[in-house]
């Protein structure tokens, strides 16, 4: 992990394209402010594993024993071929 000390209005950047400068110091809060392009995804850790629990969750949910039961079955088919 590289730890950087950084002070109001300093930069980092990540790459040629994203750039996270400090914006305002409040008492323990830190605001920073993030330029990324928009094809990058950008989520607080908290909701992203919260987005990936949910999508877990769900792929359980969806899949069925008979589910699984039918794709071993057809796997092995295909191997006999």
């Amino acid at each position: 992990m590289l730890v950087l000390t950084r002070r109001l209005d300093e930069s980092i950047i990540i790459g040629d394209d994203i750039e996270i400068k400090v914006l305002k110091i409040s008492g323990n809060q830190v605001h920073l402010g993030i330029e990324a392009p928009r094809h990058v995804t950008l989520y607080r850790k908290e909701v992203y594993a919260k987005v990936v629990s949910e999508n877990q969750r769900a792929i359980r949910a969806a899949v069925t024993p008979d589910m699984v039961g039918n794709l071993q079955a057809l796997n092995q088919r295909l191997k006999k071929q």
